[in-house]
């Protein structure tokens, strides 16, 4: 049975009893403590934690997710892989324990002729929590299981829990015995190998309070809702049913498998060390293609981070095994067919997910040839002065030239030098906390303490959000929070979260700058400086206090600035109308990836290889003014998600949506798009877009940057003075200006390259008056001087000293070079001394007391305090004549 089946029947499975069928989240999530959707409950976690109310009493989906903490084991094992998919069911206070062990054992054991997944009953065993007989008593019931196929197992195994405080409960496991051929006998307990897991039921039943581990907390009581949270691995259950060893022999992964070995030209199965990459270059490439399709770009931190080692992993060990041309097009195009039968977007965006993949090919191909001249560097240095590799240079190779860190771990191994590997894990761990606690105080509007404000959304419920509708509303204060948790007041100068019981005020989301305003009462007012959604459905303003005291409890007047909100609408609306130009110029590939926009202001992302021309920016930027100038409707309108597919409206990546979602139209089909922002009423009154940048944000990710309404008047209004300004001092109309700046551009390097001329006719004239009057010490010929133009004088002039010295005599030289109050030496020896044992990088770090570096032939060192130049200088005879 392929995967794509396995998918379909699992949902209708659950649609056919009452489940809403819930499309996969994107794998990049908004919650700011992970990157990716790393489990099928993610999505679904407000409302199993009950932070908010489920829209639906039963739901069900086949979830997407990437986990890449054990990375380095993919391959290595055939139980690990980096993307998985996982079927859930889901219950919100609505059935419990009986039913979902029901529905597990019905489609697990249901014949495939009528439906379900035909599992032999004989052969399945089952694990439940040592203090849950009540479901020891239901699998007796339900599947007539006997006692000796129910394994009791502790908290490590069967008890679930998200690490902190809420809800937990018993979880129980289904496992298939794939027969002696895959290990000894005697359940799960004694092999899980022979014994596949493929389903968890999670009941969640209980309260936890705080502690640490998987049993180091107090169970606290009953939830007063009890909840149902499923997880079957779709690649677990394809391996039972496609009777594979593993994995990565499913239909979804085999193919990839396959290609690789083709390309590279090797056998899989027939060596260990080449299985093992392939099965990475397999695992990676799905991966790859799907976090592509789902938007995420490749970069230096975070998310593009990750997307970008793990394509870097793939190319690499394709290189390992002797495929040293590009090949990753060619293999997400075979990921891509395996894939389309259940995500038919990877098909529909291959070419943008395949020009993508091949600009972060490219890029690491340039990676490889400029990472290895450093790190050969850096090991070299090592290997001189002895010891361990610093993990500062290894997180500088990761962070600057996105060298992998298992790459500088086998590149030193193969030169004999250790990394300090924990010095480096050190190093990524405070750079991922610094990212994950700025976006949990970006997100949760300045207070750290999320317990507080769960608090609040437990006390009051949802905020009366108004922003779509006005822009003002007299409110309450219902909350004071600070950076540590609740405050009684908030005095004039302070600032601190303010939780209302209605607001106006936009929260920063889709790419939309959130409102700025006032709240006012009778005796105080605040200045709104931001406003985020840290939970779903809690709205918190930070404010500054200006004038009074600030009080939980406080009558207030909340208006947003209508300048400000105007200015907001109009980059946004403008955001959307660029978004539809570069679309009909460029074609459907150019997506946007990410967006910011700000009263004014606005800038997007979108995946593309190389620059845009000049004309191809003013054509995109003439596309988007004609809109405007045509005036086209904003429609905003209400509707299910497959509808708005249906329709053509397009999705930003990296958000969750709801049963409903809201489309907002310009010009009908012309732009399409779903989003939450607040807009426009008619094209026109954007005003004028002007583009004010165009750049690259990374390998194969270009962003535009504009200007709407007043500031974009303001910016053509700069450009018109310049070009008057400019045209003035030339004395040439403005028609003339490109050819004039072109004539003078052209002038100038005509001179520079005269005086580049001259200098060098003055570097090789003083070269050969200095050769002349080297000393001899009798093995070789010395000079040492100094340069007065500088590092690039000194290298310039020590080489030509090195060639004016006779090529039949050992030759060295030592040139240094003041740059305020730090000097450097440049060391060169000609071959006639190589020959003789002198070597230019022993020499300068002699002379510099272990620093610099180079090569035998030329090297240099800095840092030398400058008035210690002509000391160090005359130390280069003496170190010669000792035989260096």
């Amino acid at each position: 049975m392929r995967t794509a089946e396995i998918r379909r029947r699992y949902l209708d499975f659950f649609a056919e009893r009452g489940h809403t069928v819930v499309p996969s989240a994107p794998l990049p999530t908004p919650d700011p403590t992970l990157l990716f959707v790393n489990a099928g409950m993610v999505p679904f976690k407000p409302y199993l934690t009950g932070e908010a109310q489920a829209p639906w009493a039963r739901a069900t989906s086949v979830q997407k997710c990437v986990r890449t903490l054990d990375i380095e084991e993919v391959g290595r094992t055939t139980r690990h892989g980096s993307f998985f998919q996982m079927n859930g069911n889901f219950s919100f206070g609505d059935y419990f324990k009986q039913e979902a062990i029901a529905f597990a054992w019905e489609l697990s054991t249901t014949p495939v002729a009528e439906g379900g997944y035909g599992l032999d009953p004989d052969r399945i065993w089952v694990t439940v929590h040592y203090t849950d007989d009540e479901s020891r008593a239901l699998w007796r019931r339900i599947a007539g299981l006997p006692d000796d196929r129910i394994v009791a197992r502790g908290d490590e195994d069967n008890f679930w829990s998200m690490g902190v405080p809420g809800p937990c409960g018993p979880c129980s496991e289904l496992y298939y015995d794939r027969g002696p051929a895959f290990g000894p006998e005697g359940g799960p307990a004694v092999d899980e190998d022979r014994y596949t897991e493929f389903w968890n039921l999670v009941f969640m039943q209980y309260e936890r309070g705080e502690g640490t581990g998987k049993s180091g907390y107090p169970v606290l009581g009953e939830l007063p809702r009890r909840n149902i949270d499923t997880g079957m691995g779709l690649e677990r259950m394809a391996t039972l049913l496609q009777g594979v060893d593993n994995l990565y022999e499913t239909d979804e992964t085999r193919p990839i498998l396959d290609r690789a070995a083709q390309l590279a030209q090797v056998t899989y199965g027939a060596e260990a060390t080449a299985d093992v990459r392939l099965r990475v270059v397999a695992d990676h490439v799905r991966t790859g293609l799907m976090l592509l399709a789902d938007g995420t770009t490749p970069g230096n931190e975070g998310r593009g981070y990750v997307l970008r080692r793990i394509l870097r992993r793939a190319v690499r060990a394709m290189r390992q095994l002797g495929c040293a041309e590009p090949v990753l097009v060619d293999l997400l195009a075979a990921a891509r067919d395996c894939m389309a039968p259940s995500y038919p977007e990877v098909a529909e965006t291959y070419e943008r997910i395949a020009d993508q993949a091949a600009g972060e090919e490219e890029a690491f191909r340039a990676t490889l040839h400029q990472g290895t001249a450093v790190l050969d560097t850096a090991v070299a240095k090592t290997r001189a002065a002895g010891g361990r590799l610093p993990g500062a240079q290894a997180f500088l190779l990761h962070d600057t030239y996105g060298f992998p860190i298992d790459l500088t771990l086998e590149m030193a191994a193969e030169q004999g030098v250790e990394v300090d590997r924990d010095g480096f894990t050190a190093l990524m761990r405070e750079q991922r906390e610094r990212a994950r606690a700025d976006a949990r105080a970006r997100k949760s509007g300045g207070t750290t303490d999320t317990t507080a404000l769960r608090a609040v959304l437990d006390q009051h419920g949802l905020t009366d959000w108004r922003a779509w509708d006005t822009l003002t509303t007299d409110s309450r204060v219902l909350a004071l929070l600070g950076p540590s948790g609740p405050v009684p007041v908030a005095r004039e100068g302070e600032i601190v979260s303010v939780v209302l019981d209605r607001t106006p005020f936009y929260a920063e989301s889709g790419g939309q700058a959130a409102d700025a305003g006032l709240l006012s009462g009778t005796s105080v007012e605040a200045e709104v400086l931001d406003v985020q959604w840290p939970l779903p459905g809690l709205v918190v303003h930070k404010v500054r206090v200006t004038a009074g005291d600030l009080t939980a409890g406080d009558a207030v007047h909340a208006a947003v600035d209508p300048e400000w909100r105007l200015g907001a609408r109009q980059a946004h609306s403008g955001t959307h109308v660029l978004h539809a130009a570069l679309r009909q110029v460029l074609g459907p590939t150019a997506l946007q990836s990410g967006s910011y926009n700000r009263p004014g202001h606005l800038r997007l992302d979108f995946p593309w290889r190389g620059a845009l021309s000049s004309a191809t920016r003013g054509e995109i930027e003439e596309a988007a003014n004609q809109a405007l100038r045509r005036d086209l409707p904003v429609d905003v309108r209400w509707m299910t998600l497959p509808e708005a597919k249906e329709l053509g409206a397009l999705a930003l990546f990296d958000e969750t949506y709801g049963d409903k979602v809201r489309v907002v139209e310009i010009g009908g089909e012309w732009s399409r798009e779903l989003c939450g922002g607040t807009h426009v009423q008619h094209a026109s009154q954007i005003g004028v877009l002007a583009l004010t940048s165009e750049s690259s944000v990374g390998s194969g990710m270009r962003r535009l940057e504009g200007a709407v309404g007043l500031e974009g008047v303001g910016y053509l209004a700069r450009e018109r003075d310049l070009a008057a300004r400019v045209a003035e001092q030339l004395q040439a109309p403005r028609a003339e200006l490109p050819d004039r700046v072109a004539g003078l551009l052209d002038r100038l390097k005509a001179a520079d390259r005269e005086n580049q001329r001259l200098r060098q006719q003055a570097t090789i004239a003083q070269a050969a008056a200095l050769a002349a009057r080297a000393e001899d010490t009798g093995t070789a010929l010395v000079v040492s001087t100094t340069a007065a133009d500088g590092p690039e004088g000194a290298r310039a002039l020590a080489g030509a000293i090195r060639d004016a010295l006779p090529s039949d005599r050992p030759g060295v030289v030592a040139v240094g070079a003041e740059s305020g109050d730090k000097a450097l030496v440049v060391t060169a020896v000609n071959k006639a001394a190589r020959a003789a044992g002198h070597d230019a990088a022993v020499l300068v770090r002699r002379l510099l007391n272990g620093k610099g570096g180079g090569s035998p032939e030329l090297a240099q060192g800095g840092g030398l305090p400058a008035e210690e130049l002509p000391q160090t200088l005359n130390s280069v005879r003496p170190i010669i004549m000792l035989g260096q």
